[in-house]
């Protein structure tokens, strides 16, 4: 996958659990989980500020790219 998410990694080390995120941010833990799997699609930016803000981090702490153009299967 092109970008990959490490918010698991941000979260241990902030020690904050997903469900106080998930809080904090106004997402259901579902969503929350889609995102940090990975499989998640879309995400929005509202929701990227929220969880940087809250987690004192930057985007680029979450979202990492690889480098690699991956092709939507659906296009």
């Amino acid at each position: 996958m092109a970008i990959s998410v490490h918010l698991e990694n941000i979260l241990k080390e902030q020690g904050m659990t997903s469900k106080e995120l998930c809080a904090l941010v106004g997402i259901t833990e579902a969503n929350l989980s889609i995102l940090r799997s990975g499989k998640a699609k879309g995400v929005r930016f509202s929701t990227i500020n929220k969880i940087c803000w809250h987690l004192g981090c930057d985007v680029g702490d979450i979202l990492k790219f690889d480098g690699n153009l991956e092709v939507d299967q659906d296009e």
